[in-house]
């Protein structure tokens, strides 16, 4: 079973989404950027990672940074789910390596669309 990191710093949030996944997916959330990496430096490694943008401690775009400049942690897809709808938001993450970007509130099932599109190939 793939597995699929979800990083959003709003319970409810992360509750929806992992209602979404979970039937097909092994979900884990964290609560911002730098949980998020202490737990990818634990010895977790997902096939997707489904960040925010607007976190406490270590916002989306860090974490991107981060994860995009790791050698070990490079190659796994991140998905931006964010509030934020600015053109240049979307452009920004998409060049530092986000391979897709939905804005908030979003489509259920239009999310699972891109998440099992992105982990087929």
């Amino acid at each position: 079973m793939k597995k699929i990191l979800i990083i959003d710093d709003k319970p409810s949030i992360s509750k929806i989404i992992v209602q979404i996944l979970n039937k097909t997916y092994e979900v884990s959330t964290q609560e911002d950027g730098l949980q998020a990496l202490t737990w990818l430096h634990a010895g977790n490694v997902p096939d997707l990672i489904i960040t925010d943008l607007q976190m406490p401690n270590m916002d989306g775009i860090e974490f991107i940074q981060r994860v995009k400049e790791s050698g070990f942690f490079r190659d796994i897809p991140v998905v931006v789910l964010s509030s934020k709808d600015s053109s240049a938001d979307r452009i920004k993450c998409l060049k530092m390596g986000a391979e897709d970007y939905l804005v908030k509130p979003f489509n259920p099932e239009e999310l699972l669309i891109r998440v099992e599109r992105i982990l087929q190939r």
